[in-house]
């Protein structure tokens, strides 16, 4: 599967990319642990804080496409080391919010442009620019499970640091944890080998790029998927402990579920990675969305137990950011890489205006209806739609306007 990734320096690339997103991806992917406890803390509500975290869903994918661009220009370097400065900051402030508008600021504003200047668009696109072509599938799966793994590293180590030290406590470590990653933005910042850029195509520009890919049927497409993943995934990281909750279940089944997501993806996006370079990834994209809204049926039609949640959590755990190799290898294969930063970083857009929606009316079907009923049925008819939507893309470049073979 990783035969590609053949010698010690494109592993290093890779591994160091990895390492940063399970950070980044860590840390933002466990921030519905502290939902409970900020709201017995400060009593702000549930809606109140839910707003703040959908505006941070917002905010990570509004960054996306801008980190992706200066990356592009300017070189990973300086964008990785803002974002995780800025998450570091946002998380050390935090504890101290204690209105709606600060915790905007801190938790939906500095964490989530940090987490999000060290994500997706600018890790795949430097790794990208830095390996061959052969390369790109099996290195993109691997730093995709980088996120997955920290995810399940993160759910439940702070689950017990909330227990041990308190929810303020929890997040000062959540920021010195951040600062750690610092050194391993060298390994993925370093100059690129020439040998792998195998241009074949003139480059036409930043503004021309963007103007071909948002006239691209396919592109938008890609787009309207992709917002359902975000939907998806917001509402069940933000609002899954409220659900194990009303069930009458410990906390402890919510870390561990969301553990077990970031568990079970880590394979799920490893075999992502190996599927984009045997078949057609749109396919791929297919199956991973017609399972969700399957799962989620067999979810709701399932007794509320520890196991029921444990099963369901490995069955969507299994495509849960697994989504992300076969759409930034759409991408690529239509544009090629010299922009891929910023083309999928707006990709990764439309799928935060999904996060943001599925985070905030969340906490709306609670606070109205009392449980998350109407959501879970919002969410297989957008993951049933998001399935067919994919299966109309091109997968070739855009004639005369490729940027790359890639």
């Amino acid at each position: 599967m990783f035969h590609s990734l053949n010698t010690p320096a494109l592993w290093a690339v890779t591994l160091s990319a990895a390492g940063i997103l399970m950070v980044t991806m860590g840390a933002r992917q466990s921030l519905g642990l502290f939902l409970a406890p900020l709201n017995a803390s400060t009593g702000l509500g549930i809606v109140a804080i839910s707003l703040a975290m959908a505006v941070g869903q917002l905010m990570w994918g509004a960054i996306q496409p801008i980190a992706g661009a200066v990356a592009d220009r300017y070189g990973p370097r300086r964008v990785l080391q803002g974002g995780l400065l800025l998450l570091a900051l946002g998380s050390a402030l935090t504890p101290w919010m204690n209105s709606t508008w600060g915790l905007v600021f801190s938790l939906g504003l500095l964490s989530a442009v940090g987490s999000g200047a060290g994500s997706f668009s600018v890790l795949i696109g430097a790794a990208a620019a830095r390996l061959p072509i052969e390369a790109r599938g099996a290195a993109s799966g691997i730093i995709n499970a980088g996120g997955s793994f920290g995810q399940f590293i993160f759910a439940p180590v702070l689950q017990k640091l909330i227990q041990a030290l308190g929810w303020m406590g929890s997040m000062w470590v959540l920021a010195a944890i951040t600062l750690g990653a610092l050194p391993l933005i060298g390994v993925v910042s370093q100059p690129p080998d020439p040998a792998h850029k195998a241009t074949t195509h003139a480059d036409p520009g930043l503004r021309r790029s963007l103007r071909d890919a948002l006239a691209d049927r396919s592109y938008l497409l890609l787009h309207a998927g992709f917002f359902t993943c975000g939907f998806h995934i917001a509402f069940l990281v933000t609002h899954l402990p409220g659900e194990v909750n009303l069930c009458g279940l410990p906390p402890s089944v919510a870390s561990w579920s969301l553990a077990i997501i970031g568990l079970a993806n880590i394979f799920g996006s490893l075999y992502a990675g190996a599927w984009v370079a045997r078949y057609r990834s749109k396919y791929v994209l297919f199956w991973m969305y017609a399972s969700r809204a399957l799962m989620i049926v067999l979810y709701l039609a399932s007794p509320r137990t520890d196991l029921t949640f444990y099963i369901f959590a490995a069955g969507l755990g299994f495509t849960w950011l697994a989504t992300v190799p076969p759409t930034a290898a759409i991408v690529s294969k239509l544009f090629g890489v010299r922009y891929l930063g910023t083309l999928f970083g707006l990709t990764l857009l439309s799928h935060q205006i999904g996060g943001f929606l599925g985070a905030w009316l969340g906490g709306l079907s609670i606070t109205r209806f009392g449980d998350y009923t109407w959501m879970w049925y919002a969410d297989i008819v957008l993951a049933s739609l998001a399935a067919l939507v994919n299966l109309p893309i091109r997968e070739a470049p855009v004639p005369r306007r490729a940027l790359e073979a890639a």
